[in-house]
């Protein structure tokens, strides 16, 4: 079992930067693929981007490429999302998933593919 806490949400205009944690309980963090989805009002949840739990492996939805960034530190027990020239459209509620694997070089794009949930945390983008 783990639980996972985000934090790091906020309002901020067009164009600013925000970064997303996401605490995760327990002993084996190191072996949890981690993913952050987001939600947006009246929209499914949808995909942003992943990590294997060795941190080698990275994956990304096409419409976050090239602003955001993925990263983990195992020692911390932290998965972070470092989000860059944000837009409007990035306005919605960021989780974070957890995935306990032995592949060290798995990643997941869909949101069935994660065990474990965090809360969320609003983000919002004013333009």
């Amino acid at each position: 079992q783990v639980q996972l806490v985000e934090s790091g949400g906020g309002l901020v205009q067009a164009g600013g930067s925000l970064r997303l944690s996401c605490a995760a309980s327990g002993r084996t963090f190191s072996s949890y693929a981690m993913g952050w989805f987001r939600q947006a009002p009246g929209k499914a949840r949808e995909f942003v981007a992943a990590i294997s739990w060795s941190g080698g492996i990275t994956m990304y939805a096409d419409s976050v490429k090239g602003r955001f960034t993925i990263s983990r530190d195992n020692a911390k027990n932290t998965v972070y999302l470092q989000m860059n020239s944000l837009r409007p459209e990035d306005t919605a509620v960021y989780f974070c998933a957890a995935n306990p694997t032995s592949n060290n070089v798995w990643v997941g794009s869909r949101s069935f593919m994660y065990d474990y949930w965090g809360q969320g945390t609003q983000v919002t983008v004013s333009s």
